[in-house]
């Protein structure tokens, strides 16, 4: 009995890593379903990756099962689950090409600055903008709509591409804003006494 607790108790303290790490396995398992047609479940694993997202999310804060490689494996499952569905539906032609560049280059470019900031001690304090969450939550948005449109059969080129419009529009906005911080804290490195 005493094993059997011990057991559970440790499947417990690991759970919301366990959801993240299925959260990782979703990205590849939705690309090779929208490359083969499989557009109903590539929503359902979506919204799969979502729910666990929540989940996780919700163990961790509210039980204090939080860990150090779950702060990153968090992060990395989410983009790379994003990084797949907007290079699949690109290449489906599901989304446009110039509205995957965008999103990934935003990324790409706060990666870079980050790595910087680092590589030139910048007084740059690493945390996530409210624009940046909210331009996470537009992007996920869109490609759930597009995943629906596409499940579903439905017929809404006017929504899809005005859904498209707000996506680039926070992303833009998010990637300038991450822009101007990290000028900020260039400028307070510059002006310090050598």
């Amino acid at each position: 009995m005493a094993q059997r607790f011990k057991l559970v108790n440790r499947i417990w303290r690991h759970l919301p890593n366990l959801l993240t790490a299925a959260r990782l396995a979703a990205a590849p398992a939705l690309a090779l379903l929208l490359a083969t047609g499989h557009t109903g479940w590539a929503l359902a694993v979506f919204a799969f990756a979502g729910v666990s997202d929540a989940a996780d999310g919700f163990l961790a804060k509210r039980y204090g099962l939080a860990t150090r490689f779950g702060r990153f494996l968090d992060p990395a499952a989410d983009k790379l689950l994003m990084l797949a569905a907007f290079l699949m539906l690109s290449r489906i032609h599901a989304t446009p090409l110039w509205l995957t560049g965008l999103v990934i280059g935003r990324d790409v470019a706060i990666a870079l600055g980050v790595l910087l900031a680092l590589l030139f001690e910048m007084p740059l304090r690493i945390a996530p903008l409210l624009i940046g969450k909210l331009s996470t939550a537009v992007q996920v948005g869109y490609v759930a709509l597009i995943l629906i449109v596409l499940a579903f059969g439905l017929q809404w080129p006017g929504i899809a591409a005005a859904s498209a419009a707000v996506a680039a529009i926070v992303t833009l906005a998010s990637a300038l804003a991450y822009m101007q911080y990290w000028l900020k804290a260039l400028l307070r490195r510059r002006s310090r006494p050598a």
